[in-house]
């Protein structure tokens, strides 16, 4: 992940201290399933230490690991955008301890403070382009005939 898509990358420090003011501290064990796909996506977390490894389901195989994250990286973006569904699933890799926010505390922050809602809609929007792209390089290396090749 690219720098650019770190909430300290991507927020003013304005914004970071508003957000943090919402952020509790929780930790995952090695292991842990942190969310599942097309299940209620009503929070998110910002890694500090240890890694989550995203996953797609694929009916009959293992879950297709399509990113792992880490320190200072965003862990879900689909409580930004209704039906609030999870796109993928989570998955402690190792112990992870983050900072957990609630999605509906931080959708009406940003309602209230629209400076702050474009920032976090900016932040988030580069978080999902860059998802996506990962998205599309993992699944052409696992599926496709002659892998992704070069495709930056």
């Amino acid at each position: 992940m690219t720098s650019a898509t770190t909430m300290t990358a991507a927020l003013a420090p304005v914004h970071r201290e508003q957000l943090m003011t919402l952020a509790r501290e929780v930790s995952y064990a090695a292991g842990s399933r942190m969310f599942e796909e097309g299940r209620r996506a009503d929070r998110f977390w910002i890694v500090r230490t240890g890694t989550v490894a995203l996953d797609l389901h694929v009916p009959g195989r293992r879950p297709a690991v399509i990113e792992t994250l880490g320190h200072g990286e965003l862990i879900g973006w689909s409580w930004h955008y209704p039906p609030y569904l999870w796109h993928l699933g989570a998955e402690a890799t190792s112990p992870v301890r983050a900072w957990e926010f609630d999605a509906e505390a931080v959708r009406a922050m940003c309602v209230a403070d629209p400076e702050i809602g474009r920032a976090v809609a900016v932040w988030v929007g580069r978080v999902v382009a860059q998802r996506l792209h990962a998205s599309r390089v993992r699944l052409l290396d696992l599926y496709a005939p002659y892998g992704a090749g070069d495709l930056l």
